[in-house]
């Protein structure tokens, strides 16, 4: 597996990656074998391997068991090992899952073999993971052009004596008469011929070409070329079909007791269809339910996905009596659709489920964070494979992350996904990234991720109160006909009368155009941004040319101005005269104060229509 710096950062993608095989190819835990293979300072020291071994029996995460084979050089880096861990053993978080440890003596090269078969074998008849402390010395220090000598020099004069583990099993073998000097002879002989010609060849070679990772899998998905994320989508649905899937997944089998709660709720969803008005998570679920008609998979994995953090999923719910679990979504489809709450683990997961659809690109794979600053815990993962694998190893991936983003009241924690950091690490097409304010727009927008014929990660900055805002619903008709778009014009704005133009996105826009029918302020026009990169320069574009009477340009957030979209729109429109109406720039992504809160929500509003009016109540949500 293409492996990074990050040390032991790969250990959850290798688990990701075996997990989908079973699932797509084998069925069959028996039939794929993960190896991770650790340095003695990292499976100590770094948390993610904690977050990997306790992956072994859950349902979501499983894989028969992993073999771990430690390289014990006995120095991490420069530190000794009495500095790096307090445990006895490097592997003692093997005590954890109660699994087998052992301690071998890199010099003997047949207790190495031995130690190997053993563990394949344990892994094959237990189906548990297996360590191996492989217990040896790092000849030159951290590599060829280090000096050991300066931080270790007593170990180093040992190292320098010490014969070398061919040397010392040749002597074994000649000792035992197993073999003669002329065969060992001839095969060093061979062997570096071998070496020699490989290496000559390298020399003729005039341009590297990377192989592409596990290349079988993606035949049907060769890289996209550059703009082909902006070209349009054909993800459209039969109006009629539907409307059948709506209903088919919105009613409970009559003959099972659930929750009063849960009845009326799918009682309501089934309101909602029939009043053709259908909220976010109507919009999510038929997303999920035409692709699995048309042949495709979905897993959603993360903290709490079941339910869903704010409630408002129960793509699992439960008997009252007996805790059965019904799962409406499978009733649609022969295709899989799984659903795992996970465990308390955003690293860990996340490298899981980003493993996932490099081995299933056929599969909408998606990371749910339990709210979006969540993902803070994960960030080597972002910064390492989802916005620079294409780019470094040419390896595509389509994992959908879903991370709940906005200023609600609720203070400084969870209030931001940090969409700032995101959009920093755009470039070159690597990925997308959306807000998005219609559950229609949601539908095409997760149907695209599969209708492409390439595969690209998307983050999405998915909403919380407005998960229930009761202008947040779309007709059948826009799930039916159309397709994703990037940008949404303000529907009832007259361009002879707009004199200042606001681009937004997200949930502020909903408060503004409260503000805007309140005060029928028709000289201001309200435009989503809903696709934030790439940005869909031909709509915007269209869109200035429509209001090209306007006397100002404004970019509106309620992140503070050193955070959300702000220097990203800037950097793209800088020479429009754009301006920035956002909260003054703050350290934290949000006010503690739910007062501060509403003042500085409605300063930005105030400013937006040129207002002093006084803060609106507005409560805590989400």
């Amino acid at each position: 597996t293409p492996n990074p710096s990050h040390l032991e950062t790969v250990a959850a993608l290798v688990e990701g990656i075996c997990r989908a095989k079973v699932d797509d190819k084998y069925k069959d835990y028996s039939k794929v074998l993960p190896i991770i293979i650790h340095g003695d300072g990292a499976i100590a020291g770094q948390g993610i391997a904690y977050e990997v071994a306790q992956m072994m029996t859950l349902d979501g995460y499983k894989t028969g068991g992993t073999v771990h084979i430690v390289v014990n050089n006995q120095v991490s880096f420069t530190t000794n090992y009495m500095d790096a861990r307090s445990s006895t053993y490097c592997t003692d978080v093997a005590k954890v899952t109660e699994s087998p440890v052992m301690h071998v003596n890199a010099d003997d090269a047949e207790a190495v073999v031995h130690a190997i078969h053993f563990a394949a074998d344990f892994r094959a008849k237990f189906g548990k993971d297996v360590y191996i402390d492989l217990l040896g010395y790092r000849k030159y220090g951290h590599n060829e052009g280090d000096e050991p000598r300066f931080t270790q020099p007593n170990l180093y004069k040992t190292i320098s004596k010490h014969p070398n583990p061919r040397e010392i099993y040749k002597d074994k073998l000649l000792k035992d008469n197993v073999t003669s000097n002329d065969v060992i002879a001839k095969m060093e002989t061979e062997f570096k011929a071998l070496l020699d010609k490989d290496f000559d060849a390298s020399k003729e070679i005039e341009k590297n070409v990377m192989d592409v990772f596990m290349a079988d899998d993606w035949t049907n998905y060769p890289i996209g070329k550059r703009g082909a994320v902006q070209e349009p989508v054909d993800t459209k649905y039969d109006l009629e079909k539907l409307k059948e899937l709506a209903v088919k997944m919105s009613t409970l089998p009559a003959d099972k007791k659930f929750l009063n709660k849960i009845t009326r709720l799918f009682e309501n969803r089934l309101k909602a269809i029939e009043g053709n008005s259908l909220d976010w998570a109507l919009g999510e679920w038929l997303a999920y339910a035409t692709l699995l008609v048309e042949g495709h998979n979905v897993r959603i994995s993360g903290e709490d996905v079941e339910r869903g953090t704010f409630s408002h999923r129960h793509a699992v719910v439960k008997t009252e009596d007996t805790e059965e679990e019904y799962i409406p979504l499978r009733q649609v489809s022969e295709s899989r659709f799984d659903v795992f709450n996970s465990h308390l683990s955003e690293y860990g997961v996340l490298g899981f489920d980003y493993g996932y659809p490099m081995a299933s690109p056929n599969t909408l794979t998606i990371w749910e964070a339990q709210f979006g600053d969540f993902v803070n815990g994960a960030q080597i993962i972002v910064d390492q494979y989802l916005a620079a694998a294409e780019e470094k190893w040419k390896i595509q991936d389509g994992l959908v992350m879903l991370l709940p983003h906005g200023s609600e009241g609720q203070g400084a924690e969870h209030s931001s996904a940090r969409l700032e950091r995101f959009l920093t690490l755009c470039a070159n097409e690597n990925m997308v990234v959306a807000n998005i304010t219609s559950p229609a727009n949601y539908f095409h927008l997760l149907r695209r991720q599969l209708k492409w014929s390439f595969r690209k990660p998307l983050i999405v900055m998915s909403p919380k109160s407005l998960l229930r805002h009761p202008k947040v619903v779309s007709p059948l008709e826009d799930f039916a006909n159309g397709g994703f778009q990037p940008v949404l014009d303000d529907p009832s704005a007259d361009p002879s009368k707009v004199e200042k133009l606001v681009l937004c996105s997200g949930k502020l826009y909903f408060e503004l155009l409260a503000k805007k029918e309140e005060l029928n302020a028709e000289n201001i026009a309200l435009v989503r941004f809903e696709q934030l990169y790439p940005l869909q320069t031909d709509a915007i574009e269209a869109i200035f040319e429509k209001y090209s009477n306007r006397k100002e340009l404004v970019w509106a957030q309620e992140e503070p101005e050193n955070m959300g979209a702000w220097s990203y729109i800037l950097r793209n429109f800088r020479e429009t005269g754009i301006n920035v109406i956002a909260p003054v720039p703050s350290g934290a992504p949000a006010p503690g104060s739910h007062k501060m809160f509403e003042k500085n929500q409605n300063a930005v509003i105030n400013r937006v229509f040129d207002r002093n009016d006084a803060p609106v109540k507005r409560p805590v949500t989400a």
